[in-house]
């Protein structure tokens, strides 16, 4: 994942941040279809939940990058009222075929007035691109696209992610449905409010950010090319709950990882401030059965404090 990806904490912190009750963000199966095959990252948020805290949406507008900015400007302008009916949203970044970057594709699903925005559209005389049976609209000047395959699902992106988004919906392509690993990783997260998936690259790369500096340890390269996939979740039911878990190729690399990220710890409890230190104190890192595993927690209003602080920032940037 490059610097023009989405830093998946960041955005999962902005968008439940103090939500007292949160719930299950689930993809339906045209969701999943509509996402290709060859994944990066994912990123599924209970949308509504994210609407209830304006601390989370003050915290989203700070923190939130330019792709994803982009896109909802074009939705706003465009009249669909994704804040109103959409219930989960979800971000998916995958490799086009082809190419060595990344596109980044949306789907929201909820309740959408579809009658309305096509009036919409069409007052604004706003003409679709066909693509077989599906109607692609221009949203704004942006260079953003919006399909609905049905009255509650839409994809949303740049056309050329929308496209392929559509190829793998209507079976030209591989869809998420056909990538057995990440499917079966999402059995494990999709009963919460956020979760994400990360592929191998781009778990060699979050890594590589989390590890800061110990990354450029000669030990790393062995942890890093035995990295398989990685997980995580956020809970706020009762304060913050953060869960992380890096699948290793063996143990051996699982425990070699979680030793290298306390030396981390240890380092930043001398240099942090107060705050950051007790947020290390309550950070639990291990290994299990060949998988690293990372845990967080802490009240509301730690967690909010610590957002400021040069620690978080050093992980989100």
């Amino acid at each position: 994942m490059n610097r023009t990806g989405w830093n998946l904490l960041a955005w999962a912190a902005a968008a439940v941040m103090c939500v007292p009750m949160a719930q299950a963000a689930q993809l339906s199966s045209d969701g999943k279809a509509s996402i290709p095959r060859d994944v990066q990252q994912l990123i599924v948020v209970d949308y509504r939940a994210m609407q209830n805290s304006s601390a989370a949406m003050e915290l989203k507008e700070r923190i939130m990058p330019p792709e994803l900015k982009r896109l909802e400007t074009a939705m706003k302008t465009s009249g669909l009222k994704v804040d109103q009916d959409a219930d989960t949203l979800a971000f998916a970044a995958f490799r086009a075929p082809g190419s060595d970057g990344t596109r980044i594709v949306g789907i929201a699903q909820g309740q959408f007035h579809t009658r309305e925005v096509m009036a919409n559209f069409t007052k604004q005389k706003v003409k679709p691109v066909v693509l077989r049976n599906n109607s692609i609209y221009p949203m704004g000047s942006a260079g953003m696209s919006v399909v609905f395959l049905n009255q509650t699902t839409m994809v949303f992106g740049d056309r050329e992610a929308v496209k392929a988004a559509l190829d793998a919906r209507d079976g030209l392509t591989q869809s998420l449905l056909a990538n057995g690993d990440m499917m079966n990783e999402m059995n494990a997260v999709d009963s919460r409010a956020i979760w994400s998936l990360l592929d191998q690259k781009g778990t060699q790369t979050m890594m590589k950010s989390v590890l800061g500096e110990a990354a450029q340890l000669a030990d790393y390269d062995t942890v890093r090319n035995r990295m398989k996939s990685s997980r995580y979740t956020m809970d706020f039911q009762n304060g913050v709950k953060f869960d992380m878990a890096v699948v290793m190729s063996d143990t051996m690399t699982a425990a070699t990882a979680a030793t290298l990220m306390k030396g981390v710890s240890i380092l930043r409890k001398s240099t942090g401030t107060p705050l950051e230190r007790s947020a290390l104190d309550q950070t639990t890192i291990d290994s299990n059965a060949g998988t690293l595993t990372v845990s967080y927690s802490s009240s509301d209003s730690q967690f909010a404090s610590l957002l400021s602080s040069p620690l978080f920032q050093s992980v989100v940037r």
